[in-house]
Formats: C-alpha cells, structure tokens, sequence
C-alpha cells in the first residue's frame, strides 16, 4: 500500500493482502480475529474506503471486519478478461475470502454491485453464510424484468448498457479528470455527503493501471449471464437497506428482490438516496448490527 493509502487507515485498522481464487485481494481489517468474520462489499465505483464510516463500530460491536478491494478495483489484482468478472467467479471469491479467515460462516454486507455479489453468494453458498445485508443492489435475477415491466427504470439504468460497450465508456469516463464519475456521484448525493478530498480519493483508484476496464467488465460480463442458470431463492436472513431517493434504482426493484428471500426483511432509509451507507452512515450501521445481532437462528 502507498503512503498516500495508508493516510485512509484509522487507528485500530490494518491492511494486507489474501491471494484468493487466483487474485490477490487487498484487505483492510478491524476488531479481533477470534470475533465472527463480517465482509463489507462495496459498490461501483467505491473501494473499500466507502465503508469509512461502519468499520470502527461494527468492530467494537464484537465482528471481526473484513473489507477488501473488489478485483479489479484500487489496489487488488485487475484482470483484464471480461470473463474474470462474472458473478460466479465474483461470488467464488468471497468464498475464497471465507475460507482464508477459516470461517465456517460469514456474515455479509454489500453495497450497490457488492450488493449484487452478496446476493450470488447467499443462493450459491447458503450453508457458508451466517447473514445478508444488502444496500440498494438488485437480486441478480430480477433486473432485467423490472427494467422490461417499468419504463422509467429503463432510463434510470440506460448507463449500464453504456458500459458495455467496448472502449468508449473508458474514454469518456477518464475525460476531464473523471467529471463525469464525480459529477454522478455528486449529483446522486445528499449535499455534504462527499466530504472535501473524497472524491479526489476515489479518482486515485480509478487511475491505477487497468482499473477502470475492470470496473467496467462488471457491467461486460452480465451479457453472460442467463436467467436461471445458477440458484436463485435466498434462504438464509436478509435484510435489504434501501434509499428511499435512489437515483438508479426505484423502490419495486427492492421488493421484487425481497420476494426471491425466505426469510427478508426490507427497510426504506428516508432522507437518503443510493449511498446510504454515507448519507445516513450512523443509521444504517444501527440496522446492520440490530440484525445481526438477532438470534431466532
């Protein structure tokens, strides 16, 4: 990690790396390794440091917090094959990530694609999860039909299409100095979100050789993808956070993904949109920890 990097880390934090799944991952952990195992996702186009605000306290709460770098984003390996980013392989790394820490079972919080990631793991891998969060990510398998059913939808998701394209999407996004990605998340937000220098964190990662083509491949590799081709059905508890303003995703897509759950929870976060986990950082900590704190399992 670069000093610039090491800037990010609050006391009580340490950073590393886990080889896993034939990538080499970049970690940033908190509280006691004997604690229960808790990942933090994170979306596009954050890095780990978008869960500045929840890692001290889910820490001293008693979880052994586990945040990496997605592949293909900051510091973490960035391979270039579009394929290196389905949801198959995205989810093997988790479990990848499980088995590193020696956790039977891990308790999962993911956001916006970290959310679609937990959401692969939990139908894949129910027997190596204890619990799910997920924050403003769709069910994988249900995407496509609230797009075709709604309209408006559509527009709001009309820039994943974008991306997929080759090359282009590259050029326009690295434009400028990132405008355009500072822009959208800047517009995105409850005003005073993005504390100064935030962004200007972000834009570093998104300049790290080959990162931002791997960013991308996520969006690339859902052309792969084929409803029902891998489970579905959520069985294990889950409780989805959404924002009720989200600029990208409207409130139905949520509860379609909550009926894909046996056993879900959907709570409706007023006074935020898509990055929830910043806008309204101290209350949606206080959700995560009241579920995962349950104990009718």
């Amino acid at each position: 990690m670069s000093a610039t990097e090491h800037l990010l880390l609050d006391p009580g934090w340490r950073d590393g790396v886990r080889s896993v799944n034939g990538v080499d991952l970049h970690v940033v952990e908190a509280g006691d390794e004997g604690d229960p195992v808790l990942l933090l996702l994170h979306g596009f186009p954050e890095f780990w440091w978008g869960w500045r605000h929840q890692i001290t306290a889910l820490a001293d709460a008693g979880h052994h917090v586990v945040v990496p770098d997605l592949r293909g984003y900051n510091t973490s390996s960035a391979p270039q094959q579009v394929d290196a980013y389905r949801l198959d392989v995205l989810a093997a790394d988790v479990l990848a990530l499980a088995d590193a820490y020696g956790a039977d079972r891990v308790d999962v919080v993911g956001h916006d694609w970290g959310a679609v990631i937990g959401w692969e793991f939990a139908a894949r891998h129910p027997e190596r999860l204890h619990r799910l969060v997920v924050l403003d990510g769709p069910h994988p398998d249900t995407m496509l039909r609230q797009v075709l059913a709604h309209p408006t939808q559509g527009l709001r998701s009309a820039y994943a299409g974008l991306f997929q394209l080759p090359r282009l999407p590259e050029v326009a996004l690295r434009a400028f100095g990132f405008a355009s990605l500072r822009a959208a998340m800047q517009r995105s937000a409850r005003p005073g979100t993005f504390e100064p220098g935030a962004l200007d964190r972000y834009a570093a990662a998104w300049s790290r050789p080959g990162s931002l083509t791997a960013m991308l491949n996520y969006y690339r590799a859902l052309r792969s993808r084929r409803p029902g081709s891998s489970p579905s059905r959520v069985t294990r508890p889950t409780l989805i956070l959404w924002g009720e303003h989200d600029d990208f995703l409207e409130g139905h897509v949520a509860r379609a993904s909550l009926e894909r759950c046996d056993d879900g929870r959907l709570v409706v976060i007023e006074d935020a949109g898509h990055w929830l986990h910043l806008e309204q950082p101290d209350l949606v900590t206080t959700e995560i920890l009241l579920f995962l704190a349950r104990t009718d399992d």
